[in-house]
């Protein structure tokens, strides 16, 4: 039997090793002098790229009132990253500019992945914040330089899927982050909102950029294996040049195997057997 971690002892234990880590992240961050935190209303000239995602989409058997929760903790969060400029050598921590997600702030619960499997607690829904910012970086010359995802499982059908499966971000205050680095000699931008619908997401930069970033997902299907259905797909990054369209670079950014979680019914006519 393998040997248990300190913090799956018990719920004390668990609660300890959060605090240690966020204590952590805490002192690491007031070491740092490169985090992006100056928060401007004029918008960059130039438009790299933008997305939308719905805020309340139908996720299997999930809860709406988990939907409805989700909605109010995006339009809380999304005012502290509205404007933030990211100049050559800033680094981006989604965390170090939302800050703690409390209901003393006005947080609801929402819905959160813990375990491999979905859940609920104050500030869920913030992952589909971290989705729509890794999508927009994912589109620009920015370095991802934390980024976590919810490695093996897949936890939900393809209702409605515009943005290839693997895309996607996993957080948890504070020490579970998304962060970015601007490695150019551009300063860029984020403009986020929220309506009744939506979630935006906009990327400037002060000038045109040369390139052009194109992700796809290739070769995807399941597979069914000794315990169970897997999805199996690549993530691509085509990089071409903005003036001629040609393709520089091709990039696997992305290669997945995650047990489906929910009734193989959904994908039957997908499975190589």
């Amino acid at each position: 039997m393998p040997r248990r971690l300190f913090c799956e002892i018990c719920p004390a234990a668990y609660r300890i090793s959060l605090a240690v880590h966020r204590m952590e992240r805490h002192i690491q961050n007031a070491l740092r002098r490169n985090l992006a935190k100056q928060i401007s209303a004029e918008t960059l000239p130039v438009r790299v790229y933008e997305s939308a995602s719905l805020i309340r989409r139908t996720l299997g058997n999930a809860d709406p009132a988990l939907q409805e929760g989700k909605a109010v903790n995006l339009a809380i969060a999304a005012p502290r990253l509205d404007g933030v400029l990211i100049r050559p050598g800033e680094e981006f921590s989604f965390w170090h500019l939302v800050g703690a997600v409390t209901a003393r702030q006005g947080y609801k619960t929402g819905m959160i992945i813990q375990n491999g499997k979905a859940a609920s607690d104050i500030g869920g829904g913030m992952c589909q914040m971290t989705n729509l910012l890794h999508w927009l970086v994912l589109h620009s010359p920015l370095t991802i330089t934390e980024h976590h995802h919810h490695d093996g499982y897949d936890l939900f059908p393809d209702y409605g899927r515009t943005v290839p499966f693997g895309t996607g971000t996993s957080i948890l205050y504070n020490y579970i982050d998304y962060r970015f680095r601007n490695d150019t000699a551009d300063t860029f931008q984020l403009r986020i909102w929220t309506d009744e619908k939506y979630l935006h997401g906009e990327l400037y930069s002060d000038r045109a950029q040369p390139l052009r970033y194109h992700i796809t997902a290739e070769d995807e299907h399941f597979v069914r294996e000794s315990d169970g259905v897997y999805r199996i797909s690549r993530v691509m990054r085509r990089v071409t040049d903005a003036a001629t369209g040609n393709v520089l670079e091709t990039q696997c950014i992305k290669n997945n195997h995650a047990k489906i979680l929910y009734d193989e019914a959904f994908v039957t006519d997908r499975i190589r057997e």
